[in-house]
C-alpha cells in the first residue's frame, strides 16, 4: 500500500503537465483528462522499479495516447459525409466546466488550437513536444515511429503551417491587424459608435446562406446595417480571435477552441471595407489558417 500511495504521489506530482501536453495535443480538456488517467492505468500496470526517469516515461506514454486518440479522430472525420456545418460544441453538454474552458482556451490560444487542429496527428505530436515542452526529438521519434531525422522535419513542416505566410508586406499586415483588432474589440463590447468608426460607410459583408438567421441577408451592405447586426451577434466575438487567413489578416471563430466560422477581411483608409463570413466546411477546408506572429 506504501509504494501504491507513493507511486500515486509521484503521478500527481506530474499531473497538471501531463494535463497541459494532453491539452495542447487534443484541444478538448475532457479528451486530455481522459488521456492523463490512461497514462495513469498504464503506470500501475508497469513495474516501476524498470522507470528510470518517471516524468519522461510519463511524458511519452501520454503522448503516445494522444496520437492514438488524435488517429481515432482523423480516421471518423473522413467517416463522415454530408454535414453542411462543422460540428458546434456544446456549451458544456459534457459536464465541463464552462470558465475552465475559456480560461485553458485563452492560456493556449484560441487561433493556435485552430492551426493545430488542421495538422496531421504525427505533425502535431511533434511540433507540440518539442516546440511547446522542449522535448528532444530522439524522445519524440519513438512515440511518432520516425527516425529522429524524420521527426524534426515533421515538426518544421507543422511549424511552418502555424506560422504560415503572409501574402503582404510586414507594414500592411500591422496595419490590417490593427484595424481586424478595432473592429473585434468593438464587437465584443457590441458598441454601435465604435463599430461605425472602424467600418467604412460602404462596407460589404458576405456570409454562408447555411448560417443565416431567418431573413438574414447574403449580402449586407452599408455600415449601419453592419452595425447593427455585429451588435446583435455580438455573442459570436466572444469567441473570436485574430488569426493569418489566406495570408492576410482575419478572424477565426473558435468556441472550445473549434473553428466555427472564419473571417476574411478587407480594409483600407484604416477601416474595414468588407468581410465573408465563411462557415461551409469544405469552404474552410481550403482556407489556409495560421497564427500571427506576436
Amino acid at each position: 500500500m506504501d509504494e501504491q500511495q507513493g507511486l500515486a504521489a509521484r503521478f500527481e506530482a506530474q499531473r497538471s503537465r501531463l494535463r497541459a501536453v494532453a491539452y495542447r495535443m487534443l484541444g478538448s480538456p475532457t479528451e486530455a483528462e481522459d488521456a492523463v488517467q490512461e497514462t495513469w492505468l498504464r503506470l500501475v500496470r508497469t513495474d516501476d522499479a524498470r522507470v528510470d526517469n518517471l516524468p519522461a516515461w510519463l511524458t511519452t506514454v501520454v503522448s503516445r495516447v494522444c496520437l492514438d486518440m488524435l488517429r481515432a479522430r482523423t480516421a471518423r472525420r473522413e467517416e463522415l459525409t454530408g454535414q453542411e456545418l462543422p460540428e458546434r460544441a456544446p456549451d458544456a453538454a459534457d459536464g465541463s466546466d464552462p470558465e475552465h474552458e475559456a480560461f485553458l482556451v485563452d492560456a493556449v490560444g484560441r487561433a493556435l488550437l485552430v492551426v493545430l487542429d488542421t495538422l496531421a496527428p504525427a505533425e502535431r505530436v511533434a511540433f507540440v513536444l518539442h516546440d511547446l515542452f522542449a522535448v528532444p526529438f530522439d524522445r519524440i521519434a519513438p512515440i511518432v515511429e520516425r527516425t529522429p531525422v524524420t521527426t524534426k522535419k515533421l515538426a518544421s513542416r507543422a511549424r511552418h503551417k502555424v506560422r504560415g505566410t503572409p501574402t503582404v508586406p510586414a507594414a500592411e499586415l500591422t496595419r490590417q491587424r490593427r484595424v481586424v483588432e478595432a473592429f473585434l474589440a468593438a464587437a465584443r463590447g457590441g458598441d454601435l459608435g465604435e463599430l461605425l468608426a472602424v467600418l467604412a460607410p460602404d462596407v460589404v459583408r458576405r456570409v454562408d446562406p447555411a448560417v443565416l438567421r431567418a431573413g438574414g441577408a447574403v449580402e449586407l451592405r452599408g455600415a449601419r446595417a453592419v452595425a447593427e447586426e455585429t451588435v446583435l451577434l455580438a455573442r459570436n466575438a466572444r469567441f473570436a480571435a485574430p488569426a493569418l487567413v489566406d495570408g492576410t489578416v482575419g478572424l477565426v471563430v473558435a468556441p472550445h477552441g473549434r473553428l466555427l466560422f472564419a473571417l476574411t477581411v478587407t480594409t483600407g483608409d484604416g477601416r474595414v471595407t468588407a468581410y465573408d463570413v465563411i462557415a461551409d466546411p469544405a469552404r474552410l477546408r481550403r482556407l489556409d489558417l495560421a497564427v500571427l506572429d506576436e
